[in-house]
């Protein structure tokens, strides 16, 4: 995979001394329970006033955007889940503290409240998963503990209790490999099988102590399909001197619409209107320009600003994934003691022994005349430390002519807040 790519499904592995490993197809052992079909909806909790959820929202937000212009590239595809990111990251920061946690609070815009924080990431994951929705939307998170070490009951069943973290133990030390497949299966099981080995080989070693994941899926028509008919091989302008064929597809239709300096931005409601996709054309050669701009405050004002607009609306089809190893850049990012030898996450165990090895980051993302298709997952290893549509057309619709790079996101619309977040740079790479 390269920079290009990446999938709606994040993971996030904290690894301790890891080592060989023996062959194994990957399945279940007795004691781990498989995949349920039904992902458990948490028990309710109104500990969190409106306000206080909302902040948390926002703070994700503005995070998703933060994590974008790290991740972005000139001339390369971007697409990561925001939410699958600080899901894993927040189980990782229930188990922070001191110096480790304040870092971990700042860079991911947390709440000071340990009740706010967690009863707002409850809520947003009882909503994400819902039932009799007319969309595919799940979201979940599971605890991969090596079975020789002890962890404090306390943070094991906060962690479900909030987060649907449900603890499972596996042998890192002598099944290494064996554990890996366990980890990657679970992953692909939750993803639909669009995110596949997750975690590469390697990563997991015999001084892994415990892996947190975050899985979500999301397969959602068209609230307005695209005719097949309609669409059509266009140019499209990946730079001023680089043009290349496209399939583009066509439509005349209602539109949530605004445009300010310069900048278009476009809502596309999926079946039931509960999720849309942001399409933000900015115009061509001004892409560093709006990616100055672009804030979680924006998002939210774009969003306050819509008015329904007949629109001409020229949509280029993609599909695209990547993966990518998120260590560096979340140290770069401002909270570089979690992955060292002084991290204290003594709230996990009740010592100061682990610390962060790797977070990994893997998406999907599809886009069809039909809908969309996108899923990704997030590891954390933790390591031990040795020491509006209109029924008629108007005369004139605004143009929207998607024919050049441009940035778009997922987002549940009650809320705001952002699912996957990504940039179409050539919708031919893969």
């Amino acid at each position: 995979m390269n920079k290009k790519i990446m999938m709606f499904m994040l993971i996030i592995v904290f690894s301790i001394f890891i080592f060989g490993c023996s062959p194994d197809d990957g399945s279940y052992p007795d004691n781990v329970l498989t995949p349920p079909e039904d992902i458990p909806i948490l028990p309710n909790d109104n500990q969190v006033i409106p306000e206080d959820f909302d902040s948390v929202v926002d703070g994700n937000n503005q995070f998703a955007v933060d994590m974008y212009n790290k991740l972005k590239n000139d001339g390369d595809n971007v697409f990561f889940s925001p939410y699958s990111i600080s899901s894993a990251l927040a189980m990782t920061y229930e188990g922070a503290n001191g110096e480790t946690a304040e870092e971990m609070r700042n860079v991911l815009h947390f709440p000071e409240d340990g009740v706010e924080l967690r009863s707002s990431f409850a809520q947003l994951y009882n909503l994400l998963n819902k039932p009799d929705k007319k969309y595919k939307l799940s979201t979940a998170n599971a605890l991969w503990a090596e079975q020789t070490y002890s962890f404090l009951p306390e943070y094991l069943g906060l962690v479900e209790q909030y987060y649907g973290g449900k603890t499972t133990n596996l042998d890192f030390k002598e099944e290494t490999e064996k554990s890996r497949k366990i980890i990657n299966k679970w992953v692909e099981d939750k993803t639909e099988d669009k995110i596949k080995d997750l975690i590469p080989k390697g990563v997991i070693r015999q001084d892994t102590r415990l892996v947190l994941t975050n899985a979500i899926y999301f397969f959602g028509d068209w609230n307005k399909k695209f005719k097949k008919e309609n669409t059509e091989e266009r140019d499209f302008f990946v730079s001023e001197d680089e043009i290349i064929d496209v399939d583009m597809m066509f439509m005349v239709y209602g539109f949530n619409y605004v445009k300010e300096d310069g900048v278009q931005i476009l809502e596309i409601p999926y079946k039931g209107k509960e999720l849309s996709m942001l399409v933000v054309l900015p115009k061509l050669g001004e892409m560093d320009l709006l990616e100055q701009q672009l804030t979680g405050e924006k998002i939210a004002e774009w969003n306050n600003n819509f008015e329904g607009k007949s629109v001409r609306l020229s949509l280029p089809k993609f599909k695209f994934e990547a993966k990518v190893m998120l260590a560096k850049t979340l140290q770069q990012m401002g909270m570089p003691t979690a992955f060292s030898p002084v991290a204290d996450f003594s709230g996990m165990d009740g010592t100061k022994l682990l610390n962060i090895d790797q977070v990994i980051h893997q998406a999907f993302v599809a886009v069809d005349e039909k809908g969309t298709e996108a899923a990704a997952a997030t590891a954390v290893v933790m390591k031990e430390t040795m020491a509006m549509p209109m029924d008629e057309e108007p005369e004139k619709p605004i143009e929207f002519k998607a024919n050049h790079p441009f940035i778009f996101l997922i987002q549940e619309k009650s809320t705001g807040s952002i699912l996957f977040m990504g940039k179409v740079n050539d919708p031919l790479a893969e």
